[in-house]
């Protein structure tokens, strides 16, 4: 049970609305309603528990209803109200960590400890606490000990515990150091969450082909003189399979959809100096050409490792000609396998986890063969799943069909955005916004037509779901640097649309008014807000939808529950050396 479904359970035997609760304790409804909903626990001891108590115990009174007195009522909430001992707290958040790095099958370790899963769900995502803290802790790192013993996993550890892996080398000291780092200790793992948003932010598509030279690309037409076929042995000679694929890839005449799929480890290949720089160039080539790739990504690879990979590949996204998929069943921790296919060409190769410097790989030109490869490169592409869906301009009816569907949809929305929402604005702001900026009259129409879309997408969700929007607060200068824009990238609008600060204060003013409104809807105000350009946008339990605003627009959803996860409970960096705390949780 959660503290909700207890807070549901009282309201049934008290036959008590939200209303009549709100007036018994005195709590606002908008707190009532963020109780019943889960999206809000009050902490142990606090003054929100203490009237929400005391309204159960008078309604109870009112209604004749014998036994629910100040003591029992608290007792009773004790299991699933947040406690005010950082020591939970911290335990709670490196259980989360612990789970998400390592992608443990928390099924797999209730059956270990003789727990149920769904208790150790819980106490992972906040919403229980251990009965017996100690005790959890030593079964979890006793079950870690005995099923992590790779290198690759070792590594992960000894990052997240601040230690080397040689520590863990002796089987005592592996569980004693977890023991004492799920208890007391500090994640020092890098986020590869936020060098991932990070890099999104700061990306700019312009920059990038400038940088590259890529309108100055041309596809050479030259014969590639690669024989048919050509082994490839070691490390080294993998990274010259890949350009070489690449190679033949580009100076084909086919212009058929390339599919590649590889588990071997980019953090050995990102070792050399020039084989990424190399490999970009490229794949850079590939896209100037205009042939579109079916990527499957390896997403049980180490998370750190995953999110490495989605990095390196954000200036190909942009592109709009990349299909990101996932295998659902997990790979064998035997062997790593690689396989990429384009139109005339096929490159295949293996080796044994752990001793890739002996991996063998097999590049042909053959036709039977590249027949052969490519049967087993679509097998292996209709077992796969969407990683992600891509929206670009030229799938802007496919986005508006996601959102208007969604809407429809029950569930919390948290959205963590770089702007003011558009379904707080008023038509009279918004008219002197684009007549200061001076666009033409065919354009304002369309950006009015968006934001009234925008208002009825948000009261749609908001008859049935609640809305939480983490939003900057600027101050004068911050503003002066940098001018907030309207966030128009959900309709791929091509120019900025700035507001002048008596604008932002205005619109500032309409949200507040908005939140005193709408029962659901509920304002976080952020004065350190790491992202200008990305925004967050989480149905909880269902996607996330990650935007860039920046020109040209794009629009990553995610559904993959390990991906998601991570962002529903990722830690939102901060952007200078203010005062201000160095983090803010995103969990609400």
């Amino acid at each position: 049970m959660t503290f909700n479904e207890k807070l549901t359970e009282y309201m049934d035997t008290l036959d008590c609305t939200a209303k009549m609760l709100s007036e018994s304790s005195g709590l606002s409804a908008a707190t009532l309603s963020r109780y019943r909903s889960g999206e809000r626990i009050p902490d142990a001891g606090s003054e929100n528990l203490s009237c929400l108590v005391k309204g159960i115990v008078q309604l109870a009174e009112e209604k004749g209803i014998s036994g629910l007195t100040i003591q029992t009522v608290t007792d009773d909430f004790a299991p699933y109200v947040k406690s005010k001992n950082a020591g939970m707290e911290n335990l709670q958040k490196n259980l989360d960590t612990l789970f998400t790095v390592l992608s443990v099958n928390i099924s797999g370790l209730a059956r270990s400890l003789n727990y149920d899963a769904s208790y150790i769900s819980r106490i992972r995502n906040g919403q229980r606490q251990p009965a017996n803290p100690q005790q959890l802790i030593a079964g979890i790192s006793h079950f870690v000990v005995r099923h992590y013993q790779e290198d690759s996993q070792k590594s992960l550890i000894a990052e997240m515990l601040g230690c080397s892996p040689e520590d863990l080398a002796n089987p005592g000291n592996y569980q004693t150091l977890l023991c004492n780092w799920l208890a007391n200790g500090t994640n020092h793992s890098k986020d590869q969450i936020t060098c991932f948003l990070e890099k999104l932010d700061e990306f700019n598509l312009d920059e990038y082909i400038c940088a590259i030279h890529f309108d100055e690309l041309k596809v050479p037409s030259v014969p590639f003189q690669l024989p048919t076929s050509k082994n490839y042995f070691g490390l080294q000679e993998m990274m010259d399979s890949e350009l070489a694929f690449l190679k033949a890839t580009v100076l084909s005449k086919s212009m058929e959809p390339v599919t590649m799929y590889s588990d071997m480890p980019m953090s050995e290949m990102a070792k050399d100096p020039d084989f990424p720089k190399k490999w970009m160039f490229g794949m850079a080539m590939m896209l100037k050409k205009g042939l579109h790739l079916n990527q499957i990504h390896n997403i049980d690879r180490s998370f750190d490792d995953m999110m490495l990979g989605l990095e390196s590949w954000i200036p190909m996204y942009m592109s709009g000609q990349i299909s990101p998929y996932y295998l659902k069943s997990v790979q064998g921790t035997i062997f790593s396998s690689l396989l990429k296919v384009s139109g005339n060409v096929a490159l295949t190769g293996e080796a044994i986890n752990g001793y890739h410097s002996e991996g063998k790989y097999y590049l042909t030109k053959n036709k039977s063969e590249v027949a052969y490869y490519k049967k087993r490169a679509e097998r292996l592409l209709s077992k796969a799943t969407p990683l992600m869906e891509i929206y670009r301009s030229e799938h802007a009816q496919a986005y508006n069909f996601f959102l208007d569907e969604d809407a429809k949809k029950e569930g919390a929305r948290y959205y963590i955005l770089s702007a003011l929402s558009l379904h707080t604005l008023s038509e009279d702001l918004l008219d002197r916004i684009l007549c200061h900026n001076q666009i033409p009259q065919v354009e304002q129409e369309q950006i009015r037509q968006y934001v009234s879309r925008q208002k009825e997408l948000a009261a749609t969700i908001l008859s049935h779901s609640s809305i939480t929007e983490e939003i900057p607060v600027l101050t004068k200068q911050e503003f002066d640097q940098s001018p907030m824009v309207l966030p128009l990238s959900g309709l791929f609008y091509e120019k900025d649309v700035l507001y002048r600060w008596e604008d932002y204060t205005e619109h500032w003013k309409l949200a507040l008014a908005y939140q005193q409104q709408n029962f659901n809807y509920h304002i976080v105000e952020n004065t350190a807000s790491a992202f200008r350009n990305v925004q967050i946008c989480i149905h909880e339990g269902k996607w996330v939808l990650v935007s860039k605003n920046k020109t040209p627009a794009i629009h990553f959803l995610i559904r993959h529950p390990k991906m998601r996860h991570a962002f529903e409970n990722m830690v939102i960096p901060i952007r200078d050396d203010s005062s201000v705390p160095k983090n803010v949780p995103l969990s609400h």
